[in-house]
């Protein structure tokens, strides 16, 4: 559906007299290169399995793509309340999506950004910082993380009915 209504747009700008035959032509290429992509792309190329064990201590098979973040994986297994996190962008973040990971993936990860720290120093669970601290919403999936296994904390006190 995406696809067909940017190869419309691009028809619509390619048509249109204030634009130069080669921009044309550069728009033309892009759009047909992108949906070309886009359709060739198998989703079950995508999928990494991951672990989660919830907060009573049971291992939960997760689906993921890549991507996709690891707070998409644990919302669609019910493990996160998806209405407990706004958006995903750190600056309306409440570390409502606090994951722990162990050392040996957490070394696959890039490093957490100054104000995944920040967020997670101010709003953890367990008041003090855990070494093995993640925001679900600022990891995102690849290969690489293929048979991950993370912790899902129990929730705040104040959060629980």
């Amino acid at each position: 559906m995406a696809i067909s209504t940017l190869q419309k747009l691009a028809s619509q700008i390619t048509k249109s007299p204030s634009i130069s035959i080669s921009s044309r032509a550069v728009i033309a290429r892009t759009c047909a290169s992108s949906a070309a992509r886009t359709s060739s792309a198998k989703v079950s190329d995508r999928i990494i399995k991951l672990s989660a064990i919830d907060p009573d201590g049971q291992r939960q098979e997760l689906i993921g793509l890549t991507g996709h973040t690891l707070l998409k994986a644990l919302t669609n297994k019910g493990l996160i309340d998806p209405a407990s996190h706004r958006l995903e962008e750190i600056d309306a973040c409440s570390a409502e999506c606090e994951v722990h990971i162990a050392q040996e993936w957490l070394d696959k990860l890039p490093p957490p950004s100054y104000d995944e720290k920040y967020v997670l120093s101010r709003n953890s669970r367990n008041r003090v910082m855990n070494k093995h601290a993640r925001l679900g919403c600022q990891v995102v999936l690849t290969r690489e993380l293929e048979g991950m296994v993370v912790a899902v904390p129990e929730p705040k006190p104040w959060d629980t009915p």
